[in-house]
């Protein structure tokens, strides 16, 4: 990336969010560059400059704004990224670029999040799945399927990820490659010819993966859900692209 002496946008993240904010500013004709981890193989790009992979920890980061000199920096990575957020939030208060969190609502507000099994850590997530069910549906993402294949090796579990993950799953799991979004209809069907007996997910939040939810209250199936990191100390944040947007403009010195 060569540097952004114009003021431009470093902007952290593959989410909707992040690829919304990105069309906003491109058509602003605001300098942006959109960083996406490299963790999926076929990525959703944004439009405007993309760069892919990590930057070598807060130390790393740091360096890069140092090097690029973006104007500000917006995090819109995934509400589970807690340490590329963290690293973030060090490198912008180390070198002075203004940082924003732009983060999507959880689902607590959710009609049936009353009833959910509210979990601090996949582990825990794991045992409470094997406690509730042998049937469970897993949509915790490639990552953390780790902390399950302990706790549910002998359940039927129907995993679904976007990328297959890396290592071997027991033999009773099915494996289901797939992406969002998705409908009530279709997620009640898909957890009906699998007699899910216990839905396993994170407060990813937002409306494109909440069918799942939907799906689960019709039908009665427990949900266990993995609360979210804790947020960096300090860090600014917003819940809408029409939020970050707006700061991005006041930031700088444009305004509405």
């Amino acid at each position: 990336m060569s540097p952004t002496s114009d003021g431009g946008v470093l902007l952290l993240g593959g989410t909707g969010e992040a690829r919304a904010l990105a069309a906003a500013l491109v058509a602003d004709d605001v300098p942006v560059v959109s960083s996406l981890a490299g963790r999926v193989a076929r990525p959703r790009l944004p439009v405007g400059e993309v760069r892919v992979g990590g930057f070598g920890g807060a130390a790393g980061l740091a360096a890069h704004l140092r090097l690029t000199g973006p104007e500000v920096v917006v995090d819109a990575t995934h509400p589970f990224a807690a340490t590329i957020s963290a690293h973030a939030a060090a490198a912008c208060a180390e070198v002075g670029v203004p940082w924003l969190r732009l983060q999507r609502p959880g689902w607590a507000t959710h009609p049936a999040a009353g009833s959910w099994t509210w979990v601090g850590s996949h582990d825990e997530a794991a045992r409470e799945a094997a406690r509730l069910g042998t049937r469970p549906f897993l949509t915790v993402g490639r990552q953390s399927l780790a902390s399950f294949t302990g706790p549910l090796a002998p359940a039927a579990a129907l995993v679904r990820v976007v990328d297959e993950p890396d290592y071997a799953l027991p033999a009773t799991w099915r494996l289901l490659r797939d992406r969002g979004p998705y409908d009530v209809a279709g997620e009640t069907a898909l957890m009906e010819s699998h007699a899910v007996d216990v839905l396993v997910t994170k407060d990813s939040g937002g409306a494109l993966t909440r069918p799942k939810l939907d799906a689960a209250a019709r039908l009665g199936v427990p949900v266990v859900v993995v609360r979210r990191p804790e947020a960096p100390a300090g860090a600014l944040t917003v819940a809408t692209v029409q939020e970050a947007h707006a700061w991005v403009r006041e930031e700088r010195g444009v305004r509405a």
